[in-house]
């Protein structure tokens, strides 16, 4: 359930009507939370509230976005809720793990709130395991998308365009039907459960992710918020001759500590 940030004394609900809900799947490496991460940060975008939820492990800490001492103490939770009217687009950032056999009741609750708010579409970032792909999706780019029917219809043409490639469907069971092909994503978290439900409800979600490992996925990250700008233009490239366009994204203050603090001077 959504509740809005009490600002000024005032704590009526935002307006989504119209606007993209971007959104990340906790999934391998926690690429498409980092994506958002990188998001969030570049466009400076504003936290309008939170998503009360028990289907989250419970977490808080500082502002992962800090960019001065005066709003650095400001409290983070689990799963926050960032606006940018100019752009109609909103933002969930989760920032914690499923509890056990949470993921349907979580998906129910989010999809309700999509209609409620009547959010146009809904995009979600994610990733898969590298070493569980089959010998098609180890040619070529690492990149796949998933469309609803409903999305489909209204941008498969902009998506054939940018020459991507579509999540393959893959054999039920491999060496002993290869004929039924069913669709895998394993490290994915909610991603196939959210994406079918959407399709079942007529929901307008795309899926874009990255079939990564873990590790340091800051990479992964950039490479798969660059997937997300081909298609949104978020941020406009300073030059078509750029070589990094990851140069682009601003980094959070919080990825400072991502793998924790140095090494201390005593050890050596």
């Amino acid at each position: 359930m959504f509740i809005p940030c009490d600002r000024g004394g005032c704590s009526a609900a935002p307006d989504f009507k119209g606007f993209t809900l971007l959104m990340p799947a906790v999934s391998v490496g926690n690429v498409g939370q980092l994506a958002i991460d990188l998001v969030i940060s570049t466009l400076g975008m504003t936290k309008v509230g939170y998503f009360y939820t028990d289907c989250l492990v419970p977490m808080v800490g500082n502002n992962p976005y800090a960019t001065a001492e005066e709003n650095s103490v400001e409290l983070s939770i689990n799963a926050e809720v960032y606006s940018l009217p100019s752009k109609k687009l909103v933002v969930l950032q989760i920032r914690s793990p499923f509890i056990k056999n949470k993921y349907r009741p979580f998906c129910e609750t989010l999809l309700s709130w999509v209609k409620s708010s009547k959010c146009a579409r809904v995009v979600l970032l994610s990733s898969s395991h590298a070493y569980q792909r089959d010998d098609e999706q180890l040619l070529g780019t690492p990149l796949r998308y998933l469309l609803t029917p409903d999305l489909e219809k209204a941008v498969g043409a902009r998506v054939k365009e940018l020459n991507w490639k579509e999540m393959e469907k893959v054999a039920a069971y491999p060496g002993i039907n290869d004929t039924d092909k069913v669709l895998h994503i394993p490290g994915g978290g909610i991603t196939k459960l959210l994406f079918t439900e959407s399709c079942s409800e007529g929901i307008q979600m795309a899926v874009l992710l990255k079939f990564c490992s873990e590790g340091d996925n800051i990479p992964d990250a950039f490479v798969l918020v660059n997937y997300l700008n081909e298609w949104l233009q978020l941020i406009k490239s300073e030059s078509n001759n750029s070589t990094d366009p990851s140069s682009q994204w601003k980094i959070p203050s919080s990825w400072r500590l991502l793998f924790g603090n140095g090494l201390p001077p005593a050890l050596f």
